[in-house]
């Protein structure tokens, strides 16, 4: 996700990657959590995720449904999957880099207009025999597969790593692939501090008028390619590639956002399906304002878990009460922040939109926690500094002041993947105790995020669809019990949408699972990459 209000559906992977990957799921916001007192549900258990997945799955299966493409390429796209690709030098040892075509519309091909999409790879350095290329995407959408891959090539397991070519595709409109573009780096400032739980008709009015003015400014710079970055794009550009790499079918790791575009492959190209894993994964049969609610939700156990292990130490700056009560000083914390932004050595202060992003941004990977607790504490003591570093580094935001185009590609894949969640603020305080009750800490900010798509100038092409797939070799779905931005429920209804779906539960903390440290989810994922080898259907990790 993004912070909650200037992030819309930004799917974000943990603190510990964020140099180099993608972003979160959850609405666009730039920060801000609702304050109203209640008491913090319980921490998220696989039985009532699973509950929920079933229900919810249940009253989804009218849903319509993703169609495959034709078996067979179009003649007019024949040109594209036989262009060769030029390796060359990255300036990274062991690195090589290409550029792809691609038609910029898929229905009407044409030279004239065509997108070039960057290409990294770093080749399987053995011992044992080469089993082919391996997609790598990391999320957001907006997310740099190619910065990440630099991570997934030392991150990952060395035994996959050594028998695959790891390779990376920065999706259209992100990063080296004509990238969407919107507001300038002090605009983008500006923009991430507005408040996002406004509490009267003039903050309500400024929030609207910067959702606004965000998405004039992406028409202006980049209005050649908002129609054109939809997520079912993006999958048919990774088909060319895999055609280009000379593999029959494709072996693909998509974590959090990635896995929507892998399942989209998966229901394009059922027959091109190979070892394909997707990890924290999305829902594709959910609506807008569905996701959005749940993933508020999901912030809101996993702050429980940060509570319950805070309140248990020392230097616990929430107090040593509750969790409950934990979750009450937060608010007052972010009321304070409203009422008094701190100052951070720098000319920005902390408002409590970004103290809400940085709180936020903390939740991905428990390895960040410390980090928060310090940062909280700094709080108190009035420093904001600390905790504008980790608002930073969630936006990608560099030491210079510059951003990388992560939210404005977020926002352009979202808002034409599905129609709003919510299209005016009087829609948002209609939805406002849904997601109160939902996230009563971070409810608020997730509303009113919604609204960054209700005025994009683009109309959606996407809807809400299950993906069946059928006829696609086996799947292997990873679900976090407490992953915050990509609910456990989301991975349980994935794979029970999936013809060919096994599901792969990890009882843990965090955003995603694979190569994050459990021994027994990277021996499961591994044995299916380099084996071909399922674990049971259901399997759960601890």
């Amino acid at each position: 996700m993004h912070s909650p209000k200037r992030a819309k559906r930004l799917l974000r992977m943990p603190l510990t990657v964020v140099a180099v990957a993608g972003l979160l799921l959850s609405a666009c916001s730039s920060g801000g959590a609702g304050h109203k007192a209640a008491a913090a549900p319980a921490a998220g258990s696989q039985q009532s995720a699973s509950a929920s997945a079933s229900s919810a799955s249940a009253a989804r299966s009218g849903a319509p449904t993703l169609r495959p493409l034709p078996a067979r390429t179009p003649a007019d796209l024949a040109p594209y999957y036989q262009q060769k690709l030029k390796w060359r030098s990255c300036g990274v040892p062991k690195f090589d880099c290409a550029t792809m075509k691609v038609p910029l519309d898929y229905a009407h091909p044409d030279a004239a207009h065509d997108l070039k999409l960057a290409v990294a790879r770093t080749k399987a350095a053995g011992p044992g025999k080469r089993l082919g290329s391996m997609l790598v995407n990391p999320g957001g959408p907006g997310g740099s597969a190619i910065d990440y891959l630099q991570y997934a090539a030392l991150g990952y397991p060395a035994s996959v790593t050594s028998r695959y070519d790891m390779v990376a595709v920065d999706p259209r409109g992100v990063a080296r692939s004509e990238p969407v573009e919107c507001l300038s780096d002090k605009q983008m400032d500006a923009y991430t501090t507005v408040d996002s739980t406004p509490d009267t008709p003039a903050e309500i009015s400024k929030l609207t008028a910067a959702d606004k003015s965000f998405d004039t400014s992406c028409e202006k710079r980049s209005a050649q390619f908002l129609g054109h970055v939809s997520t079912i794009d993006s999958a048919r550009d990774m088909d060319v590639l895999r055609g280009l790499l000379g593999d029959k079918k494709l072996t693909y790791v998509g974590k959090s956002y990635g896995t929507f575009l892998g399942a989209t492959y998966a229901g394009l190209f059922p027959q091109r399906v190979g070892r394909v894993v997707l990890d924290g994964a999305m829902d594709p049969s959910v609506s807008a304002l569905e996701s959005s609610r749940a993933q508020a939700g999901g912030f809101e156990v996993a702050f429980n878990a940060f509570a319950a292990d805070c309140v248990k130490r020392t230097d616990c700056p929430l107090g040593s009460a509750s969790v409950y009560d934990a979750g009450k000083r937060l608010d007052a914390f972010f009321a304070s922040l409203d009422a008094h932004p701190l100052p951070t050595g720098t000319s920005r202060p902390l408002s409590e939109s970004l103290g809400t992003t940085g709180v936020i941004a903390a939740m991905y990977d428990q390895t960040a926690w410390p980090s928060l607790r310090g940062a909280l504490t700094s709080a108190q003591k009035g420093d904001g500094d600390p905790l504008l570093k980790l608002s930073d580094g969630y936006y990608e935001r560099d030491d210079d002041g510059k951003y990388s185009n992560l939210m404005y590609a977020n926002a352009a894949v979202n808002c034409l993947d599905l129609p709003p969640a919510l299209s005016s603020p009087a829609d948002v305080e209609r939805a406002l105790p849904a997601f109160k009750k939902a996230s009563p800490h971070f409810g608020t900010a997730l509303a009113w995020s919604s609204l960054t798509c209700g005025y994009w100038p683009v109309p959606a092409t996407g809807r809400a669809e299950r993906i069946p797939a059928k006829g696609a070799a086996p799947i292997l779905v990873v679900g976090t019990i407490r992953d915050p931005a990509t609910p456990y429920a989301w991975a349980v209804s994935l794979a029970s949408q999936l013809s060919s779906g096994h599901l792969l539960t990890y009882d843990g903390d965090g955003h995603t699972a694979y190569a994050r440290g459990s021994t027994c989810i990277d021996s499961a994922v591994n044995a299916y990459l380099l084996q071909d080898h399922l674990p049971p259907n259901g399997k759960k990790c601890t």
